[in-house]
């Protein structure tokens, strides 16, 4: 998903460079925790390369979880934890944003790939998170914005329109962090930027990092930046548990408890990790095949909130991915038709894809979890299959980064360089509250969201293109 539109980004001067620095103290880089080899390891090297993930490890049989420390924002402590599958797959990730790091899944060589895009560094992700809000671009001025790379975004995940919305007779106001008018992935300090209270835990098939945190009524409004504003309503206790399986599958619950007794409240979960199937820093993945089961988009207008006729069907499209195909087939074809209504195609106003598909099959109450996707490098071999209840997808080609960011291989990341599925419910929702096709988001006083999505790793030999079709 776009994050902050470089030409578009409104100057923030009310913070200062000192702001962002007395938040961080930094302790161990990523190579604190040590990363798999590219190479098939004996099993006594595994259990060496467990154990030199950190200390205060547990485990089950062959699985295991671990933590060393990597610094500390506003003086609370940040961890980095690896999850250890027993075939082959490591995952690790901070109690900073609920950060996924780094994902290394085994390919079809013998050898393990890190599929994620991240950062080195805690300071990295303090520094790019934390840049609207302190006014100090990073790396550079014009750079590549906010990525939330891996993160947990929240309150609500995705745009609001003009940083408002109707609930409970009242009309309320958020920051406007994204194109100077518009709410993004919650305000300058969403979720992303918290420091998680974590914990873990492990069974014989899977191992699980547990992160707690609660949030104010009022979050989501900076009023140095955004006179005016309100905020959300209502105090929200949210709880994020990534678990690793045994069969190399990620799967990431969240739950979210409307602790007022009197107000409502949106909500909108998300993870934002980035996949590159070929390895991160490693090419475009314009070459990567993707199927989504989707029959209708969302086409945006210029500020990317869904416009009508809201949802079109992908057929004849640029935006048809039921069969599987290379992700950058019809990415700078415009003489497709896409049901926008503006001057612009939506390839031209996101500068690639960045919109919602439907996903088929949505249950009422979060009960139909189903897979909503599947992508391949056909190069490596490895697949990645997406699993979720929830009603859409926001698929994101990075088509805003520049190539001013080094992530963990030491390489820069440029446009096209990854993808997104982030599971979720549409952009703009709470502006459609009870409206026929839009699913609600609104949460109840006293009332728990709970949602389950699922990131499933595997290797095939040959090609799925074609083979993998949805109805």
């Amino acid at each position: 998903m776009l994050h902050i539109h470089r030409a578009m980004r409104r100057p923030l001067a009310v913070a200062t460079a000192g702001a962002a620095a007395a938040l961080l103290t930094v302790g161990g880089s990523v190579a604190a925790v040590a990363a798999p080899r590219a190479h098939h390891r004996s099993s006594t090297a595994r259990r060496v390369a467990k154990h030199r993930a950190g200390r205060d490890v547990s485990s089950a049989g062959s699985m295991s979880i671990g933590s060393v420390p990597w610094g500390s924002v506003g003086g609370q402590p940040v961890n980095l934890y690896a999850l250890h599958s027993s075939h082959g797959m490591v995952v690790k990730i901070s109690n900073y944003g609920g950060v996924v790091q780094s994902i290394w899944v085994p390919n079809a060589d013998g050898s393990v790939t890190n599929v994620a895009l991240g950062f080195p560094k805690l300071s990295d992700y303090v520094s790019d998170f934390t840049q609207g809000a302190t006014g100090v671009a990073w790396p550079a001025s014009g750079g590549s914005g906010d990525t939330y790379f891996g993160a947990i975004i929240g309150r609500y995940a995705n745009r609001i329109a003009f940083g408002k919305f109707s609930l409970n007779n009242t009309t309320y106001s958020l920051d406007e962090n994204n194109n100077g008018n518009t709410s993004l992935h919650g305000g300058y300090l969403g979720w992303n930027t918290a420091v998680w209270t974590p914990s873990t835990s492990s069974t014989h098939s899977s191992v699980s990092l547990t992160l707690t945190s609660t949030f104010p009524a009022g979050e989501g409004c900076l009023l140095a930046l955004t006179p005016g504003c309100t905020g959300y309503p209502a105090a929200v206790k949210a709880t994020v548990t990534y678990t690793l399986t045994r069969a190399n599958q990620l799967k990431i619950n969240y739950q979210a408890l409307n602790l007022s007794s009197t107000l409502s409240t949106v909500v909108n979960l998300t993870n934002h990790t980035y996949f590159n199937l070929g390895g991160e820093g490693n090419d475009t993945v314009y070459n990567q095949l993707l199927a989504l089961n989707s029959d209708a988009y969302t086409p945006v207008n210029t500020a990317l909130i869904p416009e009508t006729p809201y949802f079109v069907p992908v057929a004849g499209t640029a935006y048809d991915f039921r069969s599987m195909h290379k992700i950058g087939e019809n990415i700078r074809n415009t003489n497709l038709p896409d049901g926008g209504s503006g001057p612009l195609t939506q390839l031209q106003i996101a500068h690639g894809y960045d919109n919602n598909w439907v996903v088929n099959g949505y249950g009422t109450n979060n009960t139909n979890y189903r897979l909503a996707a599947v992508a391949q490098d056909p190069n490596n071999g490895v697949v990645l299959r997406a699993y979720t209840d929830q009603p859409g997808v926001q698929v994101y080609t990075g088509n805003f980064l520049v190539g001013d960011l080094i992530g963990t291989s030491g390489r820069v990341y440029r446009q096209g360089d990854a993808f997104t599925l982030e599971a979720q419910h549409y952009p703009d929702s709470p502006n459609h509250i009870n409206q026929t096709g839009w699913p609600s988001v609104v949460l109840n006083p006293g009332s728990t969201f709970t949602t389950n999505t699922a990131f499933s790793f595997a290797v095939q030999s040959h090609s799925l293109a074609g083979r993998v079709q949805f109805p």
